[in-house]
């Protein structure tokens, strides 16, 4: 091993930045006497340490000769006083906090934790064996990229159709994706992947993580792995394990992956991880973060600066209100957007990331910096609106222009279809775009992301097949997963041949899937339900890499007849501008008497404050005025529509309902959920004074409108 000093450098940008001639390194840590880079060949071996300078708590220097592919590390020399704080640890090799790349992954020993592993004082002890062989390395990138004519789709909130998926499940199981691309970037932006989410009518994909993660040592210890990948140890680099080459060729194929959705018109939102990291608590090991500079990147425990504050249920929370751990973020963001052209994130327990010292507040360090950020004012940003810390969930809190996901929809739309009760009032709130959460806040009904399913938790197949989760393959004795699910099996736990159960699963599939796609407000459709995808009772599939989580994508009848019925809504809802307002209705009548949205009994009337009050008020009807839309975006008049009328049915018996004469021209069938298909049998026949809604299902008209 060489040892040299480098030449002399900046200290902006931080990460490693290829000039063509060689490489700019830099890194922060506030607690460091000495940094050491340390370049790295493909064996894991050191073939050269390099001295860096320090200034103001950023440590830098450029290495000539230095290229793309070249694989490197730090070696940071300070205290490891984990009573104060301080985990610095020069015999463990770190990772780069701005790394684009990282080449391989932990090979787990005690090499890997800064502390000494069974000893008596836990992690107050410094463990001086050397990590390098073990440890996964950074790599320098080169960011140039042919992008042609790229252009984000910026599609506006109204038209948007998230569609959740995993970029690895989606494809695994796929005939139609060529072998040796499944599970993979490339995959996903298959010819075959692509026409189907055009064939589907989704205009955005929300990837869950793919920023560089790690298999947790629980985990593979047991033989399983983590496969949502909540477990970010790198905030610029792209998963290598979903690249069909791996290694450096990770970030063209992203990129790639990118332009071919955008060319197709679909939008890529990422989930993204900025709450913690792969590092844990105290006692979890030191791969990057913890030895820089523990005490600025992690939230420290104002009692005992040895332990980490927890508001993620990892084991540690990053420091947010600390400029520093901002900066990384937002630098993070910008990197994504302006050099992978990404067009917005969904940030994981975003309440962690907008709390000051302790609580949530909207003028905290993270939410100034996006809202001053003119690269990041350009994309969505939405919001997991919660956290496990005190006042955690704050769905609805969010200052604008954030959406979120909308928790207060999920648990409303799951009570109404399937709970004990499901009062009309309790639907009638999400499906007309839950003003009463985000109107206060001055935004539209976009910032509702409306979902009734996602990755975590019940599938909607699972949701209407099971009362209770079974999650025995994580191998936790089932305790894992969350216990309140709002399901119900329908009379059977678990899979059956009874043709009368499996009917009405069916129906209620249809009935979920209409509620979300009629609502106001942005849906978010989870890859696989519109097939009927099952997780076998399984809510937590986060450590399951199998089938249990992939896509099948060998369709039965029930699962053709779902699909078919999913694209019939979305598009439907394409076609009916008054599906994707701007706005919130208002319910006030025009010059004409017209109001936007007018709630109905079934026998015709007007739904009054009284009639709401009412016990077991189980079937009601919303009439959207197509000529009431409002002004749209950029004040441009909006488009004249179709007036739809949605008959809701939670009895269990059949209810006539008495059709409103809108101008007195006929109403025309478009969905009921109780045929098999969800298509009405005699679409062209038209409604003039009465139809039937049969029991557990509902059923949507049409009128034109003036």
């Amino acid at each position: 091993m060489t040892k040299a000093r480098s030449r002399t450098g900046q200290p902006f940008p931080l990460g490693a930045t290829f000039d063509g001639h060689g490489v700019n390194f830099a890194v922060f840590s506030a607690l460091a006497e000495r940094v050491e880079l340390c370049l790295c060949d493909a064996d894991a071996g050191e073939y050269r340490r390099v001295d860096l300078r320090g200034r103001r708590g950023i440590w830098y220097g450029y290495v000539s000769g230095c290229r793309p592919g070249d694989l490197y590390g730090y070696r940071v020399h300070g205290p490891y006083d984990p009573a104060n704080g301080a985990r610095c640890n020069p015999s463990k090799l770190l990772l780069d906090p701005y790394a684009k790349s990282i080449v391989g992954t932990p090979h787990w020993s005690p090499a890997l934790y800064g502390y000494e592993l069974g000893g008596a004082a836990e992690d107050l002890a410094i463990n001086l064996l050397d990590s390098a062989a073990d440890m996964p390395k950074s790599q320098v990138v080169d960011d140039r990229f042919d992008w042609g004519d790229d252009r984000p789709p910026a599609v506006p909130w109204e038209d948007t159709v998230f569609y959740e998926l995993h970029v690895k499940g989606y494809t695994q199981q796929n005939p139609d994706v060529r072998a040796d691309l499944r599970g993979t970037y490339a995959g996903l932006a298959s010819e075959a992947s692509i026409a189907y989410l055009k064939r589907l009518g989704v205009t955005a994909v929300e990837l869950l993580p793919v920023h560089a993660f790690v298999d947790d040592q629980r985990l593979v210890d047991h033989g399983l792995r983590n496969y949502w990948g909540y477990n970010t140890i790198g905030f610029f680099a792209p998963e290598a394990r979903y690249a069909a080459r791996g290694g450096l060729a990770a970030v063209a194929e992203f990129k790639g992956m990118v332009k071919l959705l955008h060319a197709a018109g679909i939008e890529v939102i990422l989930d993204v991880v900025y709450n913690h990291t792969a590092e844990g608590n105290h006692l979890g090991p030191t791969l990057g973060f913890k030895g820089l500079c523990h005490g600025t990147y992690y939230r420290l425990s104002a009692a005992d600066r040895r332990y980490c504050v927890d508001y993620t249920g990892t084991g540690n929370t990053l420091n947010t209100d600390n400029s520093v751990v901002v900066r990384l973020i937002a630098d993070s963001l910008r990197y994504w957007v302006e050099q992978m052209h990404v067009d917005g994130f969904r940030f994981d327990l975003a309440t962690a990331l907008g709390r000051g010292a302790h609580n949530f507040h909207h003028h905290s360090r993270f939410f100034n910096a996006i809202a001053r950020d003119p690269v990041l004012a350009k994309v969505k940003l939405i919001a997991e609106p919660w956290d496990l810390g005190d006042h955690g969930y704050q769905v609805g809190g969010f200052p604008k222009p954030w959406a979120e996901w909308n928790g207060g929809y999920r648990d409303a739309v799951r009570d109404f279809w399937c709970g004990p009760i499901g009062h009309a009032s309790d639907l009638a709130r999400p499906l007309s775009g839950s003003s009463d959460t985000y109107a206060h806040s001055g935004r539209g009904p976009g910032a509702s992301v409306n979902i009734v399913t996602v990755h975590d938790g019940f599938t909607l197949h699972d949701l209407v097949a099971y009362n209770g989760k079974h999650n025995e393959a994580n191998l936790e004795d089932n305790r894992d997963g969350e216990n309140h699910n709002r399901s119900w099996n329908c009379g059977a736990e678990g899979e059956t041949d009874d043709e009368v159960v499996i009917a009405l699963r069916e129906r209620q599939k249809r009935n979920l899937l209409a509620t979300l796609c009629l609502s106001l407000g942005t849906p978010l459709l989870l890859a696989g339900d519109e097939r009927g995808r099952t997780q076998r009772g399984n809510n937590n599939g986060y450590c399951q890499d199998n089938p249990i989580s992939w896509v099948d994508w060998q369709l039965d009848e029930r699962g053709r007849r779902l699909l078919e019925f999913t694209q019939r809504l979305l598009a439907l809802r394409r076609a009916s501008p008054v599906l994707r307002r701007s706005r919130f209705f208002t319910a006030e009548p025009d010059e004409n008497g017209h109001k936007d949205i007018t709630w109905l009994t079934p026998q015709g009337d007007e739904m009054t404050p009284a009639a709401w009050q009412q016990a077991n008020v189980h079937a009601f009807g919303a009439l959207l005025c197509g000529s009431r839309i409002g002004a749209q975006r950029d004040g441009e008049p909006a488009p004249v529509g179709d007036s739809l009328l949605i008959l809701v049915n939670r009895h269990h018996d059949p209810v006539t309902f008495t059709l409103p004469a809108l101008r007195g021209d006929a109403w025309f069938a478009r969905i009921d959920t109780r045929t098999p298909t969800g298509f009405p049998p005699d679409p062209d026949t038209p409604r003039q004074h009465s139809t039937l809604v049969t029991a557990r299902s509902l059923v949507v008209l049409t009128q034109q409108s003036i």
